[in-house]
């Protein structure tokens, strides 16, 4: 593990995303809630909550954070489930990884709450969009390299 005494701590902050491509059918029993394990959205954004305040369980050389702020917003598009997730601490290290293990985390869930429904789920284009705060500075990527998923976004997201 990297020594991070001699850092000073910051405000860090990630923003991370995931994609969860399934089939019409799969799509339709979601928003209709007729899924055989319960609402795929909001058991996906307490597991992405979850599995960030656990990111140094899952990932061997990270360090333990004082999270302050983590959002998992998994939304229903046309071609299946976009995943954001966003998280927050003042830390000496950054928070990268928590966000993108959120947002794994709860595309994982997804897979598993409707997988009785359709085994070809994909889960695809887990990356980090942004981040702020710690020595190197901001980074935010740059989205023409990606299919931007926008337009495609339905009124479907997890009650909260």
């Amino acid at each position: 593990m990297v020594d991070v005494t001699a850092k000073s701590v910051t405000q860090r902050s990630a923003v991370a995303h995931a994609f969860v491509k399934m089939s019409p059918r799969v799509l339709a029993a979601m928003r209709k809630l007729e899924n055989p394990k319960g609402d795929p959205l909001e058991v996906a954004r307490i597991a992405g909550i979850s599995a960030a305040k656990r990111t140094s369980e899952w990932i061997p050389l990270c360090h333990p954070l004082p999270l302050t702020h983590i959002d998992v917003h998994p939304t229903v598009c046309k071609n299946g489930v976009e995943i954001r997730t966003q998280v927050t601490a003042a830390a000496q290290t950054g928070v990268e990884m928590e966000a993108l293990v959120a947002a794994a985390a709860a595309a994982l869930t997804v897979y598993d709450m409707c997988k009785a429904l359709d085994k070809g789920i994909e889960i695809a284009e887990l990356y980090l969009v942004e981040k702020t705060g710690g020595k190197s500075g901001d980074f935010r990527r740059d989205d023409r390299r990606h299919k931007n998923r926008k337009d495609q976004v339905t009124k479907r997201s997890p009650k909260r």
